[in-house]
């Protein structure tokens, strides 16, 4: 179905930097603008943003992607927006002024408050309605924070004057010029304070955490009306919001994983793999999380996510801490140049392992050196290992899910390495393919405003329309060898846990 006026405007705010990117109704990218924003960090553990360089952010990144692709902004039919989760603003509803600089979603300073919630035994509670762990990496703490620690921000909130939202809703809320404060499902179900059962905010959680219910956005599904934009906003007045979803569910929609079992990994400083679970949330014993996934309908989907602390980021110690390397690019041709690591496994675990073992006090460990060793054998075993922390988490998500798992889609820069896919084939005995289009996050917020706007009919032309880049077959024909390799990865592992814990 062709709409009036033809492209679509992706914005991507992600931790960095906000990417907008033009989008024609082939699903092909037109245009790309990007621009980068300060970080603040005024203590150890804490991270902040000026909510306004995200504004100028996106402007600029707009202007540039409206003008690389020779459009104008009446040829854009609509915008999907996509951002970087649970990162928490509270602002002035008459003003849109923020009361306090937005906490980012890498912030720690509620640990204490999240160490007091599992004292008083809420652990179970907020896994089986939020699906989430009480970890300060999620927004409800960060809500309570500011309404405690701000000047008047309590009474202001108790009288109905201060808004709560993700980068999303306050963008939005910029966008419409005030009168708009809205989020999506996905984003919602990332505060640790929305039931992903009943898709609603819960009370109890947030009358523990004395957060006013009138604070919160409305919920609404990814593919809604989310306001149309105000005349001085990025674009022509009246251009509507259609689509909306937190970075990861929407890296999952534009790789086109919409149906039960649907899997994508996303290979970057570190690596989210979120598999598609249908129409029911999945209870993870072994610590993975359950989400709302991003879909067309306004029944609910869901996924099980999986987060691994350190990929790319270990191909960057070899360059900046150990110069093994002299570039990120090196590693991929210099891991291809011996046929395997030569029995050195490297687990880096430089900041804790994360799922599925979640042990903050492990650490880095190389073992199965000998005089033999090489620098292109511990490249090879870096290489290796974000291959193994990517099957330890999928390999869980198919037995808590009970699905099947036919292909692993793949993006993210790590992605580039080839090597490093045909070894993440041959220990998952599936197909790995790699998109076209890297940016999946954006592409993702594009297919959901297409949806909206009516440009596409459904998933299944979105599945038509997604490309792959090249697909890594799995080569061995021996399951054994296989096998051996993950007793050895997984005897490693064993060797860094609990190394940095106190006596």
């Amino acid at each position: 179905m062709a709409t009036e006026r033809g492209r679509l405007l992706a914005i991507d705010a992600g931790t960095t930097g906000v990417r907008a990117m033009l989008v024609a109704e082939d699903g092909s990218v037109v245009a790309r603008g990007y621009r980068e924003f300060p970080q603040s960090f005024p203590q150890p553990g804490w991270v902040e943003h000026n909510p306004d360089d995200w504004w100028t952010a996106l402007q600029a990144a707009t202007a540039d992607a409206l003008a690389a692709g020779a459009t104008s902004t009446g040829d854009v039919s609509a915008i999907g927006m996509t951002n970087q989760r649970e990162t928490t603003i509270v602002w002035d509803r008459a003003t849109l002024e923020p009361v306090h600089p937005a906490i980012v979603w890498q912030d720690r300073r509620t640990a204490p408050m999240c160490e007091r919630l599992r004292e008083e035994g809420w652990d179970e509670r907020i896994h089986e309605r939020t699906g989430l762990l009480i970890d300060p990496y999620f927004s409800a703490t960060k809500i309570a924070w500011i309404l405690e620690h701000v000047d008047g921000a309590r009474g202001a909130a108790a009288a109905g004057r201060l808004a709560f939202g993700t980068v999303d809703s306050y963008l939005i809320a910029r966008m419409t010029g005030g009168v708009r404060h809205v989020t999506d499902r996905t984003n919602a179900s990332r505060s640790m304070a929305f039931d992903i059962n009943r898709l609603e905010w819960d009370g109890e959680i947030l009358d523990r955490l004395g957060i006013p219910a009138s604070m919160l956005p409305e919920v609404l599904p990814s593919v809604a009306d989310f306001g149309v934009t105000a005349s001085d906003a990025l674009v022509a007045d009246g251009v509507p919001v259609r689509g909306v979803a937190g970075d990861q569910q929407a890296a999952l929609f534009g790789q086109a994983c919409s149906s039960p079992g649907a899997t994508k990994n996303t290979y970057g400083t570190g690596s989210f793999v979120l598999m598609h679970t249908g129409d029911r949330p999945v209870r993870s014993a072994g610590g993975l999380l359950a989400t709302v996934a991003a879909g067309a309908a306004s029944s609910p989907e869901y996924a099980l996510e999986g987060a691994v602390f350190v990929t790319g980021a270990a191909i960057q110690w070899l360059r900046d801490g150990l110069g093994l390397i002299e570039a990120a690019a090196e590693a991929g041709p210099l891991a291809a140049s011996v046929p395997d690591s030569g029995g050195v496994v490297f687990v880096p675990a430089l900041t804790g392992l994360g799922a599925p073992w979640w042990d903050p006090y492990a650490r880095g460990t190389i073992v199965g050196l000998s005089r033999g060793t090489t620098r292109a054998h511990l490249v090879r075993a870096t290489i290796e290992a974000i291959a193994h922390q990517s099957a330890d988490v999928i390999d869980l998500m198919r037995a808590e899910a009970g699905l099947d798992l036919a292909e692993l889609r793949v993006d993210g820069g790590a992605a580039a390495m080839d090597v490093m896919l045909q070894v993440q084939a041959d220990l998952l005995g599936v197909p790995v393919r790699r998109a076209l289009v890297h940016e999946t996050t954006a592409l993702g917020a594009a297919y959901l405003a297409g949806l909206g706007a009516g440009t596409w009919s459904g998933p299944a032309e979105l599945r038509s329309l997604w490309q792959s880049d090249r697909l890594f077959e799995p080569r061995r024909g021996s399951s054994e060898a296989t096998r051996v390799e993950r007793e050895r990865w997984r005897r490693a592992v064993e060797r860094s846990k609990g190394w940095a814990a106190p006596n």
